[in-house]
Formats: C-alpha cells, structure tokens, sequence
C-alpha cells in the first residue's frame, strides 16, 4: 500500500509492542536475535514494522536489522514519539528525532507518528508543526498520528499538516474508528493503520470456547490485560465467545484460522491502510498462518455474519484514542499509571488579594485590552469570548467545525487550569460570522457539551479578525468533588 509518494507499505506490519512487555523484568532483547527473528518475517513478505521510543528495545533491534541486512532486504521502519504532557519547543522535537534516527540508524525516518495525551493544551500543535518544520528539512519522511480522533486529525489535516496516517485500535470488539474515522480517511486520501486488530491474541482459535481466566493484573502479559478490559466493555466474556464463534464459522468455510477472518474484517474497510498484528520477536511467531490472510476473500454471507455478531455488543465507548484520555482507561494497567507521573494544567494560574483566580493565555488581545481569558470566583467561572487563535496565528483554517473544536479545546484547558471541567459548564454563548456555519459549528458544540445540555445562545454576528469563523463564551459552576 502507498501512503506517499516516497513510502510504500506492506498491508500487514509486524507490531513490535510486545518487545516492552518481554522487557517488563528488566531484561533485553538481544539485538542480533531480534533482527534474525525480522528477517523471517522479511522473508515472508511483511517489510513493514511498527514501533515507538517507549516499546523497550524495538527501535534498536530495527536498527541492528538495518545495519546488517538493509541493503539485500530492505524494511520500513514506523515509529512513534509520545512526549510528556506539557509545552514542546523546537529543540525537544530535534532530540526525539535525533534519538530515533540514531537507534533506527538512518538519516531520514519512515513514518514518524505523533501521539499526545491531552488535546485541551495547544502543546500538541505545536510539536507537530515543529515535526513538520523538521520533515521539510528531509529528516522525516511521512508524518502520522497515533489515537487521534476524528475531530482533531480533522483539526490537524486543516492546520495544514500533512497527516498521512492515523494509527487507532480497530477489530471486531472495536468499531470505533468505523463511525467518522474511516470516513474522513476516504474524505482526505489519507490512511488508518489498525492495531489491536486481533485483540492481543484474544481473537483467535486459542480462546475459542475458553473459560474466562483469573485475570493478574502483575503477571498477565499486557496485551491480555489491555483487551481483555475492551471485553468487559463491550458486554463480558460470553459476548466475546459469540463473536468468536461466528468467526470460526465463516473461517470453517474457507479452511482458515479465527485469526485470518479477524484480520481481513478489518483490513477489507475502506480508508485502512494496513493492520499491525503483534509479534514476540525471537519467542513466538505466525507468519504461515499470517500469510493465509491473502488466500480469501469475505462473501456477503460472511461479512453479514460477522456483522450480526458486532452488532450484538455493546460500543466501546468515546472515539478512537479516548482510552487514553478519560475513563474507562483501556490501558494494560487499567489506568495511565504506567505512563505518567504528572498531567500539568495548560495555562498559569495567578490568585489575586480579591481571592479570585484568573487565567491567561498569552494572546495579544489579553494585554491590549486587560482581560483575562478566565476567572473563577468560588464555584463560579466565566471563560471571555474565546476564538480560535493560538498565538497570533489562527487555528483550523477555513474551516468552522474545526475553528470550532480548537475553542472548545481552549476553553476546556481555561477549565481546567481553574480546576474546573466542561461538564461544569452551564451556559455557553456562540457568535458566528456566517449563517451557512451554523450546522458544523453547532454539531462540535454538540459533540463537546452535549452531556453537559448547557443553557446556550447562537447568534450571527460580525467578528473581529480576518477569517475567524467563531467566537464562543461560557459559564461554568464547580460541583462538589
């Protein structure tokens, strides 16, 4: 598959995650083992891995790969950064790619994925330009996401940054990515990348009429920890053994595994660019039963069944990647306790002699004309009249959904700096430049406040600023914790 003019990937990518879990007792994988065990995947025809600067020592093995092997079987290298929460300067991203070319051993990184923690701190924007900055001067070649939502790839994609990819969980537990993602890939000429596809091993013949184990949170490996908190979501054990046994039943038909019918569900989605399906480099490997992928192709009969199935079970919840950043935390741990020390507030706080607590963004207009951003008096917080500029440079484009969805973000980090929340907020007031806007600005505002209903105002107005599409205001009361 081409993701741009320059990369081409295989449709199924090793993922190497796995390489941290086997690390998890402080031991290492030898590099030169762990090259040997790519080479048979090499072989095999899967050129494509995928890693990230946390999974232990995968970018290493790659690297030892490269510097071994290259030249007679080359490979693709995707790898990922995931920065701590907080501000990201120019000089942070040049270490991170610095390190990642240095352990890749190559001048110029595949497919650099970005993931970030929190989309309420421009932080996330800013890192990414500075990463485009940094592929313009030819050290990255294609830039991604990983557990981005819809809303914000959008966001992104009409800040101008040349998002290729977007790497989020997709398989027959999870649906999410079918509901906006997938879409807005065939929208853009961009890509998913599917991981999670096979559930860590969950959907697979292994399982098939197993009773539920003693889950050990210490001793369970992660990707069983992980998925097996997307089961309880999606309805519990017996729901997921319905799925396998219709998997089973369509994979009886083609004489292939429960593995095989999993993967090329998923695969056969418009807008997927490639499935990841993990491996235990030099421990385990499935690369026979990997290679059968190709050998079949789902009828109407089959995808019907297998959509029965799905239909059955209750939606994870949120959209793709909010497992890392709002209960219920889909993680290996259960929590971000494994990932995070800290999640600083976006914007400094200052508390006058009045008791009240004000917040400042740093754009021109606070100065120029003596204003906060926000102020909190008790329980009550009022956020000023909030438009989509970040700096002096405005946000989303042309575009007022995502103009929309920056503000909202804005006024959710003004939030939280006050220790407050969007569910707090009781009433919001929108001012628009053009009428035509009203149906993409109120479906962001939907999408971002409607569990909290507040009372809400929407007017067309003219707006100060060349092409800011939205203005909006709010009102929040703090409940009792």
């Amino acid at each position: 598959m081409r993701l741009t003019a320059d990369l081409e990937i295989s449709r199924v990518l090793t993922g190497l995650w796995q390489i941290a879990d086997m690390e998890r007792d402080g031991s290492t994988v030898d590099p030169e083992v762990g090259a040997n065990a790519m080479a048979h995947y090499v072989a095999a025809g899967f050129t494509t891995f995928d890693m990230a600067d946390h999974y232990g020592s995968a970018e290493l093995i790659s690297g030892r790969y490269r510097s071994t092997r290259q030249p007679d079987a080359p490979i693709e290298a995707l790898t990922k950064w995931v920065p701590k929460p907080g501000p990201v300067s120019r000089a942070d991203v040049d270490d991170a790619v610095a390190l990642a070319a240095r352990r890749l051993e190559t001048e110029r990184i595949d497919l650099l994925q970005f993931h970030t923690w929190t989309y309420d701190d421009p932080a996330w924007l800013d890192a990414l330009h500075h990463l485009h900055d940094v592929q313009r001067e030819g050290r990255i070649g294609a830039l991604g996401l990983t557990n981005f939502d819809t809303a914000h790839w959008r966001l992104g994609l009409d800040d101008g940054l040349p998002l290729v990819t977007n790497q989020v969980s997709f398989s027959l537990l999870d649906r999410r990515a079918a509901h906006g993602l997938t879409d807005l890939a065939l929208e853009r000429g961009v890509h998913v990348l599917a991981y999670g596809t096979l559930a860590g091993g969950l959907l697979t013949d292994r399982w098939l009429g197993q009773a539920e184990p003693t889950w050990d949170d210490e001793a369970t490996p992660w990707s069983l920890n992980k998925y097996r908190r997307f089961i309880e979501q999606v309805g519990g054990w017996e729901a997921y053994q319905a799925v396998l046994r219709a998997a089973r039943r369509v994979a009886d038909r083609h004489d292939v595994s429960v593995a095989n019918v999993a993967t090329r569900f998923i695969l056969d989605t418009p807008g997927v660019a490639g499935v990841i399906i993990g491996a235990r480099l030099g421990a385990s490997e499935h690369v026979a039963d990997t290679a059968r992928l190709f050998s079949f192709t789902l009828d109407a009969e089959d995808r019907a069944t297998l959509q029965s199935a799905v239909d059955a079970l209750s939606p994870v919840p949120g959209d793709c990647g909010d497992e890392y950043r709002k209960p219920p935390f889909l993680t290996a741990s259960g929590d971000l306790s494994h990932h995070l020390d800290a999640m600083p507030a976006p914007y400094p706080v200052e508390t006058g002699a009045d008791g009240v607590a004000r917040v400042r963004t740093g754009t021109e207009w606070e100065a120029r004309a003596g204003y906060a951003r926000a102020r909190r008096d008790g329980r009550e917080v009022r956020v000023s009249g909030t438009t989509a500029h970040h700096g002096t440079r405005l946000v989303g484009g042309a575009s007022a959904e995502s103009q929309t969805h920056f503000v909202l973000d804005k006024i959710e980090g003004t939030l939280r700096s006050l220790g407050a929340r969007l569910s707090d907020v009781t009433r919001s007031r929108i001012f628009i430049a053009d009428e035509a806007d009203v149906a993409a600005v109120s479906d962001a505002h939907g999408a971002r406040l409607g569990h909290a209903l507040p009372a809400n105002t929407l007017v067309v107005a003219g707006l100060i600023g060349e092409d800011v599409k939205v203005e909006i205001e709010v009102d929040a009361s703090v409940r009792e914790a």
